[in-house]
């Protein structure tokens, strides 16, 4: 489990296909504290380290990640967003992220707000996820707030540091992100589908 929170950023140095699998070799400032089998969320993706060398850290993209990610389009000197695994009894300072994302957006408008910024993104709705406002959203595994909910599309405001300290100073209008909706919020939509409770209730 992860909390969206942001630790550092990797630079994509290698990337290797495999069959149907992307073997992609990392360099970050904590990929020395890595172990092989150890989780680690790249741009909120939840990847296992298969390999290590000094300050590097090979993972692999399996077809499935592929298909419901970005990480087809990762090409090497890209930056992603790094977190390690949040630690029982600590802080949860951002909200529940599994990892598991469950469809990209496209990024559609880039609003400057003088010491702000906010960035507007549009998903398919057919897959059935959907957002609230202040409600809680994972883009490229980071862990942000919906200032904005449409059928369609959210709104998220970024702050400075978030904006210095992540990758979305990388995001530009027509990129595609990586979404992880709420768990909570997924399971109430599930709920509704199945007719286990209704929307009065």
């Amino acid at each position: 489990m992860f909390t969206g929170i942001i630790e550092t950023l990797g630079i994509v140095k290698n990337i290797k296909r495999e069959d149907t699998n992307l073997h992609l070799t990392i360099a970050s400032d904590i990929s020395d504290d890595f172990k092989i089998d150890q989780s680690v969320s790249h741009n909120g993706v939840c990847l296992t380290v298969v390999a290590l060398s000094p300050g590097r850290h090979t993972v692999t993209a399996i077809q499935e990640t592929l298909t419901k990610s970005n990480f087809d389009e990762v090409k090497e000197g890209d930056k992603l967003n790094l977190e390690r695994c949040t630690l029982v009894g600590s802080r949860l300072d951002g909200h529940i992220v599994q990892g598991h994302v469950d469809q990209t957006a496209t990024c559609i408008q880039i609003k400057d707000e003088l010491g702000s910024w906010i960035y507007t993104f549009q998903y398919d709705p057919s897959v059935g996820n959907i957002t609230v406002e202040k409600g809680s959203i994972a883009v490229n595994g980071i862990s942000l707030t919906v200032v904005d909910s449409k059928e369609d599309r959210f709104s998220v405001a970024i702050i400075p540091y978030t904006f210095e300290h992540t990758s979305m100073h990388m995001v530009k209008v027509g990129d595609r992100v990586n979404l992880e909706f709420d768990i909570i919020g997924k399971y109430v939509t599930r709920l509704v589908s199945l007719g286990r409770i209704t929307a009065s209730e």
